[in-house]
């Protein structure tokens, strides 16, 4: 399922499932709001909980549209943890003459969750930019295809194929 195609104006802020789909909610929730946040702040204590960590795997696309260039770059959580924690750091070096914040919530686009017996493929898009000091800028253009379960605890990221290329919206 999707969220609404037809809301001309999207507030990248707001969850854009319905109150009456509270699984896409949930999982919109983990994987932008709280994700970004803990990301900013380089907080993985904020996002530990959101993983399975038994069976995790990480796969990086390197934005190539070929799957023979992808690399099992994650094998483990903490593999991941580690990679999450140095490009968060390495972001909070970086002066931004922007609301770094804000521009990472324009740039994400997660709209769409497909959920079949307690398992969804989750698709999160980056198409944006965020203006550094220095006159440069970052550039946000991939996608993330992620692979979540529900457990007695709520939805957990079982794993994800990420930084794949993306055409943008």
């Amino acid at each position: 399922m999707s969220a609404d195609p037809t809301a001309s104006s999207r507030d990248p802020m707001q969850n854009p499932f319905p109150a009456g789909d509270p699984a896409r909610r949930a999982i919109w929730d983990m994987l932008v709001p709280r994700d970004i946040d803990a990301y900013l702040a380089a907080d993985w204590s904020a996002v530990a909980g959101d993983f399975i960590a038994a069976g995790f795997t990480g796969l990086d696309g390197r934005f190539a549209a070929d799957p023979q260039s992808w690399r099992l770059s994650f094998a483990s959580l903490e593999a991941y943890r580690d990679e999450w924690l140095r490009q968060a750091r390495a972001g909070q070096a970086v002066a931004y003459s922007e609301d770094a914040r804000a521009a990472i919530f324009a740039a994400t686009r997660l709209e769409e969750i497909e959920i079949a017996d307690g398992a969804a493929l989750v698709r999160k898009k980056f198409d944006g930019r965020i203006a550094r000091a220095d006159g440069g800028e970052d550039r946000m253009l991939w996608q993330t295809l992620y692979t979540c379960r529900e457990t007695p605890e709520g939805w957990k990221i079982a794993g994800f194929v990420g930084y794949l290329p993306y055409g943008g919206h």
